[in-house]
This record gives structure tokens, sequence and C-alpha cells, in this order.
């Protein structure tokens, strides 16, 4: 598996923990609207999901050291997380390529 493919994904996750912090949940607790919530929490539960699955095919023999490995997983948990560690995946990317 490409780790591009995997950058996607991580990219997707981010996105959807953006829409799940930034509209879904204020919209449920501020402005007590409850409608979007079930999509976007569906949408970020499956794209948190696909990110779990892929991290492993998407980085294996790629020469990532423990901590970043480590640093991947955890971006997972931290909102923006998956954004701050995109250029660390970026530049491993360019140098499987070179």
């Amino acid at each position: 598996m490409r780790l591009q493919l995997f950058r996607g994904i991580a990219v997707i996750e981010g996105i959807t923990t953006l829409i799940l912090f930034l509209i879904a949940m204020p919209l449920k607790y501020l402005a007590g609207n409850e409608a979007i919530m079930p999509l976007a929490g569906w949408g970020h539960g499956h794209a948190f999901l696909a990110y779990m699955l892929f991290l492993v095919p998407g980085m294996w023999g790629k020469g990532f050291t423990a901590w970043e490995w480590t640093r991947t997983f955890l971006a997972s948990l931290i909102p923006f997380g998956t954004f701050l560690n995109d250029p660390m995946l970026k530049r491993k990317a360019l140098s499987a390529h070179a």
C-alpha cells in the first residue's frame, strides 16, 4: 500500500474531526440542533477506523522509527494531530521516491 493513500485517509480523518468538533457539536450543545450529529459521528467513526486499519500497511517497510509510528498513532487521537503529522509523512513519501 502506498504511503500517499494513507496520507489521504489521514487528511479525511482530520477533516471529519473538525466537522464533528467545530460544526456538529456546537450545533448540538449551543443551538440544540442534533440533526447533523448522527451523520458527522458516522463519518468520523468510519474515517477513524480506516485510519487505524491502513496505518500499518501504509507505513510498513518504509523506514519509520518507533517514535514516528507512535506519533502517527497518537495524531489520530488529538484534534489537528493528523494535520500536524502530515509534513513528516510527506517527507517520508518523498524520500521513498528519491
